[in-house]
Parts: structure tokens; C-alpha cells; sequence
């Protein structure tokens, strides 16, 4: 994983240069592309392209490395959408947070223009990633690698589960409701990981379904152990804002459940991660079995 999160960020880094995209001769405004770099460069913990480049290796038997690959990509794609996230949910307009990943949110250090500006063009940048010009990656792959990034993110996905948390402030959630939220608004991305990776492989139908619930159930996981961390965590530690969801009057695990059942939840939702791998037929399904480790015992 040292070795992927390495590549990871060289080529992200590559990909935020300041250049002229190809046939123009203007390059990034610097203020935008300056904001863009501080949105995604130097922080975050990079699981979403860790699990993409997991999931092609286990289905592939191949190692991921080269720029222009499809699974490297598919994993800077997927992080720039989850950037370009984050940088819309700080807003003022929505959870008005000034703090993430240990500094100043976006829209703190570059103005909320600024801000809105850098989230939409890293989520079109991400769309540009997938689809390269020069023939490395095959159009078929880059239409399905397109599809399933684009319904994560949207309506039925990320989108869409913010729009739910905001409509539900103040309110209660059953947990089916709570859950359905989740799984749109943190568990699409996280299980869209996944799913690119197998796409670049490709995989099998009996491991396709099984990574598949493997991605569903890690992607809630995620987020109980998140709700769990907003109660029991520091900001210092967190890299953002501590007790912010009770203060706002969120729906959340913990509010629902409590603290204990919440972490039991967590840890059934880890075993259903394991299981489904181990029904995948694979034969090294290792490092995103240390995925689902690194997601349900983290500490921020």
C-alpha cells in the first residue's frame, strides 16, 4: 500500500500541473489551479483509489503501475471526486466547516467563489482522467469506468445522500432510513472504488458479486465508525471539526444506537466485509482485506 500511495500522489500531482489541456493554448488560471492543489495535495488518507487499485490486483493477479494504466486513473478519478465532495459539503451553504484535513477549508483560504469554482472543475478533471486521448485506455473501459463514477456521485449516490442529510437535520431517522442515506451519500463512492478496479481487471461473475457486497458493506462501515469518531475523537485527531454532527442535530449511528452498539455494528459490518471475500473465489484478496482493517479500527 506505501508503494501505491506513493504513485498515487506523484500522479495526482501530475495531473493538477498547471497546463494547457490538449489543442489549447490556455493553461489553469493559477488562483483555480491553486485552490484545486490545495483541495486534494498533502492530506487524506487516499482509501477510495487504495481500494481501486486492491480490487484490480485481486481480480487481475496483476501489480498496478504506469500513469496512463486504467486502474491508476480509476483511482485518481475517484479522489478527485471525493475532493471536489468535500470541498461543496465545507461550504457555508452546507455543513459550514473551516477545518479539514488539519487546515483551512477551501472555501476559508480561497473565498466560497473560489471554492465552488475548484469543486466543479475537479469534478469535471476527474471525467477528463478517465478519458485519455492517446489510446491508453480502452473506450469500452473508459465508458463503464465513466458510468459508474457518475452514478455514485450523483443523485442516486453522493449527491443524493447529502441531500437526504440535509433535508433530515432535526429530524429522526428509523434505521432503515438511516442506512439508505449512508449508503448513498459515503458507501456509493467507496463501493464505486471498488467496482472501477474490477472493471480494469476484469473479474468474474462470482467475484463481481462478491466484491460487490464486499464495497456495499465496508462502505457503511465506513461511515459508523466516522459517526463513532465524531463523538469519541479530538479535532486535532480528526483533521476536521469534532462534535459537529451533534451540534447540527444530525442523524446519526450514535445517536441512533448509542456509542457500544454502534462499534458492535461496525465490527459486523468488518465481517461481512471478510465474508464476502472469502466467497469471492480469488485467490489473494489480501490488501483489500487490510483495507477493511484500516477502515473499521482507524482513528481518524
Amino acid at each position: 500500500m506505501a508503494q501505491h500511495l506513493r504513485q498515487v500522489e506523484t500522479v495526482l500531482d501530475d495531473f493538477l500541473g498547471q497546463h494547457a489541456p490538449p489543442g489549447s493554448a490556455w493553461a489553469t488560471p493559477a488562483e483555480l489551479n491553486h485552490a484545486m492543489r490545495y483541495a486534494v495535495l498533502d492530506g487524506g488518507k487516499r482509501l477510495r483509489p487504495l481500494l481501486v487499485l486492491a480490487a484490480y490486483e485481486a481480480v487481475s493477479g496483476l501489480t498496478a503501475s504506469g500513469a496512463d494504466a486504467a486502474p491508476m486513473r480509476a483511482a485518481c478519478a475517484v479522489e478527485l471526486i471525493h475532493a471536489y465532495s468535500l470541498v461543496h459539503d465545507d461550504m457555508p451553504c452546507m455543513d459550514n466547516d473551516v477545518l479539514r484535513r488539519g487546515k483551512p477549508t477551501v472555501h476559508v483560504k480561497f473565498g466560497q467563489a473560489g471554492a465552488l469554482l475548484a469543486g466543479d472543475a475537479l469534478q469535471t478533471l476527474a471525467f477528463e482522467v478517465l478519458t485519455p486521448l492517446d489510446g491508453s485506455v480502452d473506450p469500452a473501459v473508459q465508458a463503464r469506468l465513466c458510468g459508474i463514477l457518475a452514478r455514485a456521485s450523483g443523485r442516486v449516490g453522493m449527491a443524493g445522500g447529502q441531500a437526504i442529510d440535509l433535508s433530515s437535520v432535526g429530524q429522526s431517522l428509523s434505521e432503515d432510513g438511516l442506512r439508505h442515506m449512508h449508503q448513498l451519500k459515503t458507501g456509493a463512492l467507496l463501493q464505486a472504488s471498488v467496482m472501477m478496479g474490477t472493471v480494469c481487471g476484469p473479474a468474474p461473475a462470482k467475484a463481481l458479486h462478491a466484491l460487490e457486497a464486499f464495497g456495499q458493506a465496508i462502505g457503511l462501515a465506513f461511515q459508523v465508525v466516522d459517526d463513532v469518531l465524531d463523538v469519541t475523537a479530538d479535532s486535532a485527531t480528526l483533521g476536521k471539526t469534532a462534535g459537529k454532527d451533534a451540534d447540527n442535530d444530525k442523524p446519526t449511528y450514535v445517536a441512533l444506537m448509542g456509542l457500544e452498539r454502534s462499534r458492535a455494528y461496525a465490527a459486523t459490518l468488518a465481517r461481512q466485509a471478510h465474508a464476502a471475500l472469502q466467497g469471492s473465489g480469488l485467490p489473494d484478496t489480501s490488501a483489500l482485506a487490510a483495507l477493511a482493517e484500516m477502515v473499521v479500527h482507524r482513528a481518524h
